[in-house]
């Protein structure tokens, strides 16, 4: 009976670590990422983003000469800038993406 506790109890540890070692590749969406991703349109929401935040988002995207920088209704900032030489309106969702049109 001593045995089959002990083969019990150690199946049963390494099956706990077994499924602890499945979630270390999991993305958790809610970690810092500050790298500036390219989305097709904003996405609506409360932003958290300063100015001087969105700013410097914006212009690690590639844009330059940022002007006219204002949050819309939509929780979105967006402006007028330049990128490869053409001048388009920025924007900037809650989320750290940059769009332009």
């Amino acid at each position: 009976m001593k045995r089959f506790t002990i083969a019990a109890i150690a199946l049963c540890a390494a099956t706990g670590a077994i499924a602890q070692s499945d979630q270390a590749g999991s993305h958790n969406p809610a970690v810092k990422d500050s790298s500036v991703h390219h989305v097709a349109a904003p996405v609506k929401g409360r932003n958290s983003f300063t100015e001087d935040q969105a700013k410097g988002r914006i212009a690690k995207a590639g844009y330059t000469g940022l002007t006219e920088l204002k949050k819309n209704d939509d929780g979105v900032w967006q402006g007028m800038a330049t990128k490869g030489g053409k001048s388009v309106m920025v924007m900037l969702d809650y989320k750290g993406n940059v769009t332009s049109h």
